[in-house]
């Protein structure tokens, strides 16, 4: 496949503080893709540096095609009205704004408040509407979904798989694991500003194995148990309560999510 945005060696300190210590990898074109990372770990500065944002030390970033950026905090003039910063981010990108895009995120509706009247949720579908001026090849997107109710990140969530359905690449970065385990087709983990792990979210189960969490309503309570082999760790535990005259109630079976897995990960990394 096709590279949308390449990062070779990249290097970043801030005084003596080297955040970025030689980050590699590959975004193929029309994939959603995740940064993931712990506090720290370099994929703030990693995602400048991409948008263009922030200059690196050393290495580079390729990035094929338009791209179209919005941040994790960002404001405009409180008093400009939705009508008014979309027309002003049009004559910047000279671009004309496609009225499909704007119907799709509620633009229109929102035209004539004034931006300090406008709620969390508004605001991302304004800031979404200005990124997507110019109808961008590539889409960065910092946190899309903060402050966001449910409803209002489902809604964002499948505008985003619209979004990949047109030929989109997606670069975001997200602390929602079940944000990133529904979306994206492969995630990169950085540790110390450098890529720890590269490739899909069943690929990282394979590498750190498979984990099951058994959930047993017994006449004792609730209880909770860890497993690798399923079959095997349901049969005995289920004849440990034979055993001890426990009476099994309810099961219910839940496969490791990306943040157990994604933390697991971090923690072996660590040691």
């Amino acid at each position: 496949m096709n590279t949308a945005v390449k990062v070779k060696d990249l290097k970043k300190s801030y005084g003596s503080h080297q955040v970025l210590q030689g980050l590699s990898f590959q975004v193929r074109q029309g994939e959603i893709f995740a940064l993931l990372g712990v506090n720290g770990a370099g994929k703030t500065t990693a995602l400048e540096c991409m948008e263009g944002l922030r200059q690196w030390d050393s290495g580079t970033v390729t990035i094929t095609g338009t791209t179209g950026i919005q941040l994790q905090s960002a404001s405009l003039c409180g008093h400009i009205k939705v009508s008014e910063a979309v027309k002003l981010f049009s004559l910047a990108k000279k671009a004309k704004p496609d009225p499909a895009m704007l119907d799709a995120l509620g633009i229109p509706e929102l035209a004539k408040k004034q931006y300090h009247a406008l709620s969390t949720g508004q605001k991302r579908r304004l800031h979404l509407a200005l990124a997507l001026l110019g109808n961008p090849e590539v889409l960065f997107l910092d946190e899309p979904t903060a402050g966001l109710d449910v409803e209002g990140r489902q809604a964002l969530h499948q505008l985003i798989r619209h979004l990949n359905r047109q030929g989109k690449t997606i670069v975001l970065a997200s602390h929602d694991m079940a944000e990133v385990e529904a979306l994206c087709h492969r995630i990169a983990i950085l540790r110390q500003g450098r890529t720890a792990f590269l490739g899909t979210v069943d690929q990282l189960t394979q590498q750190v194995g498979k984990r099951y969490t058994i959930l047993f309503q017994t006449s004792r309570g609730r209880q909770e148990c860890i497993v690798r082999q399923l079959a095997q760790g349901l049969l005995a535990q289920l004849e440990e309560f034979q055993q001890q005259g426990v009476l099994v109630e309810d099961i219910q079976i839940r496969r490791g999510s990306l943040e157990e897995h994604f933390l697991q990960f971090a923690r072996e990394e660590e040691t």
